[in-house]
């Protein structure tokens, strides 16, 4: 038993390096642009993104079930080999067909992870009985990931400037890697009904209850729902900014840099989370990131602010990040953990295959800045109407009791 639980503890370090491993994702800043190198335009590129987002909203809750139903190990080795496949797709591609299945495969391998990641962990300090130590863990990898975006980034822009295929070679190389370190985790074991039930009654059982838990729980419906538009938001934001900076005299390099930054400061901000959360609470934060968004939003459409503003628009969304997935798996069980938590992706990829192309067409149409200032008008609305909610609503309280599951 000692040993099982030194096991479990050693999948906290070793999901730090996952998260490195797995962050280190080279084309990040790239993929538009290769993209369009290969002759696809603003609008074909955000129907690729809607492929990906179509398929992610398709898959993502029967792989959060395959997390709960046959382990969080074996979801996460999954996807990391669809992420191997989706790279070699991608540097053998020649038209949007292959470039489509490049992207599904992408989609359903981070459908595979996302579930199961966060799962993982805070199932294996459930066990150890240290689940209130995850919001500080969970900032503390941040870290890793930010740190290994931000090299990620400055190392694919520079290999951008020579060429695109030494990106998603290197890219190739680190999946390989990520694949392997995968198979090197404890499964926490989690005491599961319905043993002698068949998977096809599991599967439906297992949807059944998670959606009861939600209906149950109006505040887990209003943190998957908030926090996924804001991401929505910031991720539209953050790939078109890469397009919008080539256009004004950017080069891959220097696109890059002003991304590696931005991912440090997230990183710093990341670290940060625990004690601004102690410091105004649950209702304090969603007063104070929407309202921050907000106004980063409006700087946006400013010429010459716009690196800025994405910059703290980064770090507000690593606070947000580390911040909201506590309060969430503080609020739901573990046999459920993972399911749920793919409701949570799914929302998120509905959002953007609404938004996507149509921030594409805007921005092909009228111009990225112009696009820019309808994700701030509209995104004004929804944060506004975050921050009321969380006022008015005396319910909506999340503290360390609620971590009773």
């Amino acid at each position: 038993m000692m040993n099982y639980l030194q096991q479990l503890k050693r999948n906290v370090s070793k999901n730090y390096v996952f998260t490195f491993l797995n962050s280190f994702n080279v084309t990040r800043g790239i993929w538009m642009l290769y993209l369009a190198f290969r002759g696809l335009s603003l609008i074909e590129i955000g129907l690729m993104e809607s492929v990906y987002h179509i398929t992610s909203f398709t898959m993502e809750i029967p792989t959060g079930m395959v997390a709960d139903v046959f382990g969080r190990k074996m979801s996460r080795a999954l996807g990391r080999l669809c992420f191997i496949i989706s790279t070699c797709a991608m540097l053998l591609g020649f038209n949007s067909l292959v470039f489509g299945i490049s992207f599904a495969l992408s989609a359903i391998g981070n459908n595979l992870e996302s579930g199961a990641g966060d799962a993982l962990i805070y199932d294996s300090l459930k066990a150890l009985k240290e689940e209130n130590t995850f919001m500080r863990i969970k900032g503390k990898e941040e870290i890793f990931f930010q740190c290994a975006s931000s090299a990620a980034l400055i190392i694919g822009g520079f290999l951008g400037t020579i060429n695109y295929t030494y990106v998603y070679f290197v890219a190739l190389a680190f999946g390989i890697m990520t694949f392997i370190q995968s198979l090197t985790f404890t499964e926490p074991i989690i005491e599961k009904k319905n043993l002698h039930v068949s998977k096809r009654k599991i599967f439906i059982n297992q949807f059944i209850t998670s959606v009861r838990i939600i209906r149950h729980d109006f505040r887990i419906a209003f943190l998957i729902l908030a926090v996924e538009v804001c991401s929505t938001f910031i991720t539209t934001v953050f790939f078109y900014v890469q397009n919008y900076m080539k256009s004004v005299g950017r080069n891959e390099l220097q696109i890059g840099l002003i991304l590696a930054l931005g991912g440090l400061v997230a990183a710093f901000a990341a670290t940060y989370t625990y004690k601004i959360e102690k410091r105004v609470g649950f209702k304090g934060l969603f007063i104070i990131l929407p309202l921050s968004l907000l106004v980063c939003f409006w700087g946006l459409t400013f010429k010459g602010y716009t690196e800025l503003f994405l910059i703290l628009i980064l770090a507000i969304d690593s606070i947000f990040f580390v911040s909201t997935s506590d309060y969430i798996n503080r609020l739901i069980p573990s046999e459920q953990r993972a399911t749920i938590l793919s409701f949570q992706s799914m929302a998120f990829s509905l959002f953007m295959i609404i938004l996507f192309p149509i921030i594409g067409k805007l921005g092909d149409l009228y111009g990225l800045l112009h696009a820019f200032r309808i994700i701030a008008i509209v995104a004004s609305i929804i944060l506004i109407a975050i921050m009321s909610f969380t006022l008015c609503n005396k319910k909506m309280v999340i503290n360390c009791n609620d971590n009773n599951h």
